[in-house]
């Protein structure tokens, strides 16, 4: 691998510096120095252990998702990893009347106080999306108590001032809204990994969804065609499926799931 490659193969994994360090060996001081540039040759051992972690899997990770199909596994994610904000660490707690004043065109979530810049999703996000939410779309007609709805869409998670989330697709059953926002915690929300978002989703957003008490959580990372599944409720262990899996949804009680072999179709993957 080449130094850009490690450079991209860490933001993927949403490695920090010290993460790598731990996990290969290599002092942090070097690992500091090679990702920052200022290394530009490094020794031929210490390039073997930065590919031996970096090469592996997400899934075969410590901390990841052992297996393919559908097994039961834990998971551990990286404390150290520090998300990008745009408060830049100035102490403030930002609000959601911050939130609103900002420039219609600045996407960003608010948790806990602090504001997350959001990118613009690829054409290969919003193709799994579409179909996601077709299929769920349908699974709702057999629910009439339940409404579907996608990205952008704010959610106030724990009735405060503090977190305001834009959740990929979400399904609320029996509950009402405000006309500028979902207030509460919705019955299921699937959030789609990308790079930019991965640590975000599958920690810092998995920890919130379920302080607040949302039942059910999938994450989708198309880039290995797997989907991590909580019922957060009953249970804080995940089932891992593939997209040639018919993934039940456990708010339904059984009565509806989700085919990815159709999604994987229909986003042409």
């Amino acid at each position: 691998m080449t130094i850009e490659e490690m450079k991209t193969r860490k933001q993927e994994l949403g490695y920090s510096n010290l993460v790598i360090s731990q996990r290969s060996g290599v002092p942090l001081g070097t690992v500091q120095k090679i990702f920052a540039g200022i290394t530009k040759s490094p020794r031929r051992e210490t390039i073997a252990a930065l590919e031996k972690l970096l090469q592996v899997p997400l899934y075969s990770q410590p901390g990841g998702f052992e297996g393919a199909g559908e097994a039961r596994t834990s998971i551990v994610m990286d404390e150290a990893v520090k998300y990008a904000s745009s408060s830049r660490d100035t102490g403030r707690k930002y609000t959601i009347d911050d939130y609103y004043a900002l420039p219609d065109e600045r996407r960003v979530e608010l948790i806990d106080g602090v504001f997350y810049d959001m990118a613009a999703p690829t054409m290969r996000h919003q193709a799994v999306l579409g179909a996601l939410y077709l299929q769920f779309a349908r699974c709702v007609e057999e629910h009439p108590e339940c409404r579907v709805y996608f990205a952008p869409l704010d959610v106030r998670l724990d009735k405060d001032q503090w977190t305001m989330l834009q959740p990929d697709l979400l399904v609320i059953c029996d509950g009402g809204s405000d006309e500028r926002f979902f207030d509460g915690a919705p019955d299921f929300v699937a959030e789609i990994l990308s790079p930019s978002t991965r640590s975000k989703d599958m920690f810092l957003k998995l920890v919130n969804y379920k302080t607040a008490g949302l039942w059910e959580y999938c994450f989708i990372d198309p880039s290995y065609e797997k989907i991590i599944a909580y019922t957060l409720e009953t249970e804080d262990i995940p089932t891992v499926y593939t997209f040639e899996s018919e993934v039940p949804v456990a708010i339904s009680s059984g009565e509806c799931s989700i085919d990815f072999r159709e999604v994987k179709r229909c986003a042409r993957m």
